[in-house]
């Protein structure tokens, strides 16, 4: 008989009372729910259970008489005993469901969200490059067909290869290549652009348009179309396991009006670099007479 309560009682807490009072914070519910049911199962397995036999002392080395627990009491500390490590078990096992659910809306949420930023990095370069190539159709034919042949290469990049979570370091930098002499194409003289690249191995793999929105945001706010002392200084470095990026430009006298589209922000990119490389990333923005960041990124 006590047995099969503790079964009855044990099944009533997991499927019932469990989830219904006690994940939901309901605790008086629970207690008021539980309490009656363990003291009249304690109750009924006591009057109605098995007795045992009981045997009269034999000879003089029996014991003194001495006070038995009593069976209600007995039974109710079982059912108790029961109960708290069937409770224990669920609160345990809901606990590790609860975080793998956690952990699984996290990574959705983190793959939509980083879908969301790259879709506002590439229609901005897109909208610039093909401003880019109609200021060139109108005074250079010669350099609109450079513009387009360039065009293309980082087109492909970026519809085929971006769809990746990670591509090789070389690929990074032909784009970033392609992006600095497309922009160069604007006009026939020189813009103060210098890009230098140390890469001890350029099949690192890395997250893809890492760092060609920090390009085109010096290009905007530095005033290098106006040239005068206008520049721009881009160094990228890649060792074994570490990628540092640099940038540096200069700051205009007069501020500069921006177009309608707007960048996507420096807000943007540090977002997508917590997502991408939690705890795993440097990111060091300065502005005094010119702007510098300075990234260095732990790739394993």
């Amino acid at each position: 008989m006590a047995f099969l309560l503790q079964v009855l009682l044990l099944l009533g807490l997991i499927y019932y009372a469990v989830p219904q009072f006690l994940f939901k914070k309901k605790y008086v519910y629970f207690i008021v729910f539980i309490a009656p049911i363990l003291l009249l199962s304690a109750y009924i397995s006591a009057e109605f259970g098995p007795h045992p036999i009981e045997r009269p002392p034999v000879g003089e080395m029996a014991r003194p008489p001495y006070n038995i627990p009593s069976r209600f009491f007995v039974n109710l500390l079982v059912l108790t005993i029961s109960c708290a490590t069937a409770v224990l078990l669920e609160t345990f096992i809901y606990a590790q469901e609860k975080e793998k659910g956690i952990a699984f809306a996290k990574a959705e949420l983190m793959a939509t969200e980083l879908k969301f930023l790259k879709m506002q990095i590439n229609p901005h370069f897109l909208f610039n490059a093909l401003n880019n190539i109609y200021a060139l159709s109108v005074t250079n034919s010669e350099k609109t067909q450079e513009g387009i042949s360039t065009l293309s290469e980082m087109l492909r990049y970026v519809l085929y290869d971006c769809e990746r979570p990670e591509v090789p370091l070389r690929k990074e930098l032909e784009y970033i290549t392609n992006f600095i002499n497309l922009f160069k194409l604007k006009s026939s003289k020189k813009f103060n652009i210098i890009f230098t690249d140390d890469v001890q191995n350029n099949t690192i793999m890395v997250a893809p348009m890492l760092f060609v929105p920090f390009i085109e945001n010096a290009f905007k706010h530095s005033g290098i179309e106006k040239r005068g002392d206008s520049f721009v200084n881009i160094s990228l470095k890649a060792e074994e396991n570490t990628i540092t990026f640099f940038i540096e430009n200069s700051l205009p006298s007069e501020t500069i009006i921006k177009d309608d589209q707007g960048g996507i922000g420096l807000q943007n990119v540090q977002k997508r670099l917590d997502l991408l490389y939690p705890e795993k990333h440097q990111l060091l923005i300065e502005k005094t007479n010119t702007f510098r960041v300075n990234l260095k990124v732990n790739i394993h």
